[in-house]
C-alpha cells in the first residue's frame, strides 16, 4: 500500500512512477528551546500530530533550555532537525543544512528590540543604560546578545563593566517580564516575540516600553542534521512550506504569528555573521 511519505516523495519526484519505497520504522525528532506560547506542550503536541498526519513518521519534539544544548544535539547528529537562532547556525554551517526560514510579516527577517519600564520615557537606546541593570536572552541569541554587545563596541564601550549587573533570563518572554517588573531597567529582546506578546498578553508588555529598534537580521532558521538523507530533508521541507496551503497548517501559523516559511538563502545570514567576527563571537 502507498502511504501518505510515498506519495509525498512521489511529488517530489523522489519515486518512480509505480515505485513504493520501503518505510523504515523511525522516529524524527526536532529540537526546540523556550518560547513565548502559554501552553507550549500543547502546542508542540498539535503540530507533532500535524507532522505525522503528513509524513507518517512518528515524531518527537526534544526540549532544552538553552540554544546551546540544541546546537550540542543536532551537530552531534542525536536529532533531525532544529529551531535555533542564528549565530549557531551561522558557527556550524559546515556541519548542518539551513532547511527553512520562517516569514513574518512577508519577509524572512526580524529586528532586536531594547525595552526598558514604562515608565522610562528618556532612554532612546542602550548607550542611554549605562551603570543599570540590564537583561539578556542568551549567550547564543542574535537579538537577545549579540545585537547589543555589537551596539556597544560600535560605541567603543565594554560590555564587561557598562553595566552594574547583567544576567540571563533563557526566554525572551522573560525578558518583557524582568524590565516589566523592573528586575531589569532595560533587556534586549527578540522583536518578533515582543510584538507577538503584545497580540497575545497586552498585559504584560504594555509594563514595558521599546526604546530602539535594530536593523534587520535573519530570522532564527529551522535546520538539519548534516547527514540527514535527502528525502527527509525535503519532505520535512515540503511540509513547512506548504503549511499555508491547508487549514490546520494555518491555523498552527496563526498561533505562531508567522506568515509561514521559505527555503530561503544562506546570504540572509551574512549580517549576523559579519557581526560575530567583529565581536569575535563564535
Amino acid at each position: 500500500m502507498v502511504t501518505r511519505r510515498n506519495a509525498l516523495l512521489a511529488g517530489l519526484g523522489l519515486l518512480g512512477a509505480g515505485q513504493v519505497a520501503a518505510t523504515p520504522e523511525r522516529r524524527l525528532s526536532i529540537g526546540t528551546t523556550g518560547v513565548f506560547l502559554d501552553d507550549q506542550l500543547a502546542f508542540l503536541d498539535a503540530w507533532k500530530g500535524y507532522i505525522q498526519a503528513r509524513l507518517g513518521w512518528p515524531t518527537s519534539f526534544v526540549q532544552r533550555n538553552s540554544y546551546r544544548e540544541i546546537t550540542e544535539l543536532i551537530v552531534g547528529e542525536r536529532i533531525d532537525f532544529a529551531w535555533v537562532c542564528s549565530p549557531p547556525y551561522v558557527s556550524n554551517r559546515s556541519r548542518v543544512r539551513l532547511l527553512a526560514i520562517p516569514i513574518w510579516r512577508g519577509k524572512p527577517l526580524y529586528q532586536s528590540y531594547v525595552i526598558v519600564p514604562k515608565e522610562d520615557l528618556q532612554t532612546r537606546s542602550i548607550l542611554d543604560l549605562e551603570g543599570r541593570i540590564y537583561a539578556f536572552s542568551d549567550p547564543d541569541s542574535n537579538s537577545g546578545w549579540l545585537v547589543p554587545q555589537v551596539e556597544l563596541k560600535r560605541a567603543g564601550k565594554d560590555a564587561r563593566v557598562f553595566f552594574r549587573k547583567t544576567f540571563f533570563t533563557w526566554a525572551h518572554r522573560r525578558i518583557v517580564e524582568a524590565v516589566g517588573s523592573n528586575l531589569a531597567q532595560g533587556g534586549s529582546i527578540d522583536g518578533y516575540v515582543w510584538e507577538t506578546l503584545h497580540l497575545r498578553h497586552p498585559e504584560l508588555t504594555n509594563r514595558t516600553r521599546v526604546a530602539w529598534k535594530s536593523a534587520e537580521f535573519g530570522f532564527p532558521p529551522i535546520i538539519a542534521r548534516g547527514r540527514i538523507p535527502e528525502e527527509d530533508f525535503l519532505a520535512f521541507r515540503n511540509l513547512l512550506v506548504n503549511m499555508p496551503g491547508d487549514a490546520e497548517g494555518r491555523e498552527l501559523l496563526r498561533i505562531l504569528n508567522l506568515d509561514g516559511f521559505t527555503p530561503g538563502r544562506d546570504e540572509v545570514f551574512d549580517t549576523v555573521a559579519a557581526n560575530m567576527r567583529f565581536v569575535g563571537m563564535g
